[in-house]
């Protein structure tokens, strides 16, 4: 039964964003800020030449190389960060850092041309000190990479190319940032004017370096040499729908929670080189994993294909869309696709009274329905499938409009709203729910967006 709103719905106070995510947030300014405070004191304390354009020049490459070290921070998946921030907003800092980079790097590279040209002009001393100064021609380099990647990333080229030719062409940022280093240490003034600045830049470049090599390397081949996974079993759903059970040793102490994912490799001939990040679709309980695929494409159709025994690499668990970033007693969980599948982990998990809305466009593509309907009745929560096409309109307006959403869940506004599904759904969520008031800081959403 459903009801019809009799008065516009008034917005409430903004909320802020959890602790957890405030703490995550402030330590990431704080580090960036008070380094670059600190890069500015040492540009200073090297001396300030007669040349502004060279200063301009000088001090860019100094704010260029800092954002370097911070984008490799970005990128390196610490859980810390990860399971406070999510992937996905972690994806979107490094995106914007990114073209930070990208214009630093080049106000470097025109300012100081121009401040030391002569009468041949800026090009020709560029050349002049490629072919005279040692480290000015992998600094070039490494600033032709840094175009090239800027260029492709954006959003009109990045449209047009696919996936596999623009993370091989990323990959290639890893080149430049140790050319540009390599170009710091060569000929950088302020690196190498005092035992301070020499000691600042290597510590942080360290550090940087480090803390991808323990997230990135470190850390996914302990937890792989630690636990041992392996297939036990292939269970087909549907059709086009297969759940995968990942077993292992002292699975335990993964330290996995209901709605992250991993990237999975399945280590057969084929398959080893191809990560797919999958969700878990059940919550952890010490014994198994289990994934759930969708065949939406060659890499998860071949899935139902894996045999019983096939060894598995596993980068994760990632994502913050989990139960610790809960501010409310209860909760209404959104699930549109193959989004069900953390959302199905999440019912298992999260406490409280809850309301699932279940968007597909036929029931007959409500995949994992049964288990869903189980987990309602034994833990008290409201299941609801929302089924039509994305142009329904209902007795209360849009199916997933804000009139609709109330006349479903009428204490929306006191609830967290955890919503995974395609992109244009969870916008559209996200807009009715910002309509019906529902604070910031209890609306929860994650998609796949892998930093590379």
């Amino acid at each position: 039964m459903t009801t019809t709103l009799q008065h516009p719905v008034r917005p409430a106070p903004a909320g802020r964003a959890t602790p957890h995510k405030v703490l995550a947030k402030a330590g990431l300014y704080v580090f960036l800020l008070a380094n670059a405070a600190f890069v500015t004191y040492l540009f200073n304390a090297a001396g300030v030449g007669s040349n502004k354009l060279v200063n301009f020049g000088r001090l860019a490459g100094l704010y260029g190389a800092l954002a370097m070290a911070f984008q490799l921070l970005l990128v390196a998946r610490l859980p810390w960060l990860d399971r406070r921030l999510g992937m996905d907003k972690l994806t979107s800092w490094h995106r914007w850092v990114g073209f930070t980079i990208f214009f630093t790097l080049m106000g470097h590279l025109v300012f100081i041309a121009f401040g030391n040209a002569g009468d041949e002009g800026p090009i020709a001393e560029v050349i002049r000190q490629a072919t005279e100064l040692e480290g000015i021609l992998r600094a070039l380099v490494a600033w032709a990479i840094i175009m090239v990647v800027g260029i492709v990333s954006a959003r009109f080229a990045r449209r047009r190319m696919a996936y596999e030719t623009w993370h091989f062409i990323h990959l290639y940022t890893y080149v430049a940032i140790f050319l540009a280093f390599s170009h710091q240490v060569a000929v950088g003034s302020t690196f190498r004017k005092s035992a301070l600045a020499t000691g600042y830049w290597w510590g942080l470049w360290a550090f940087a370096l480090g803390s991808v090599l323990i997230g990135r390397v470190v850390l996914p081949f302990y937890r792989n040499w630690k636990h041992q996974f392996h297939v036990a079993a292939v269970v087909p759903e549907a059709h086009n729908v297969v759940s995968v059970y990942i077993e292992g040793k002292d699975l335990d102490q993964l330290g996995a929670k209901a709605g992250q994912f991993f990237l999975w490799r399945f280590l057969t001939k084929d398959r080893w080189w191809q990560a797919n990040p999958f969700s878990l679709s059940a919550a952890p309980n010490g014994k198994y994993l289990r994934l759930t695929a969708k065949a939406l494409g060659t890499g998860s159709a071949d899935i139902r294909n894996i045999k019983v025994g096939t060894r598995v690499f596993a980068e994760g668990p990632y994502g913050a869309f989990t139960t610790m970033h809960q501010t409310k007693p209860n909760a209404l969980l959104v699930a549109g696709g193959v989004g069900v599948t953390p959302v199905r982990a999440l019912l298992e998990e999260i406490k409280g009274h809850v309301v699932v809305l279940y968007r597909v466009s036929d029931p007959r593509e409500a995949v994992l329905l049964r288990e869903l309907e189980g987990l309602a009745r034994a833990k008290g929560a409201v299941l609801r499938l929302v089924t039509g096409s994305s142009k329904t309109i209902t007795a209360n307006g849009p199916l997933l409009g804000p009139e609709n959403i109330a006349a479903l869940v009428p204490d929306v506004q006191d609830r967290d709203v955890f919503i995974c599904g395609p992109g244009g759904m969870t916008g559209t969520v996200i807009q009715s729910l910002d309509e019906l008031g529902v604070p910031s800081n209890q609306i929860h959403a994650e998609r796949f967006a892998l930093a590379n």
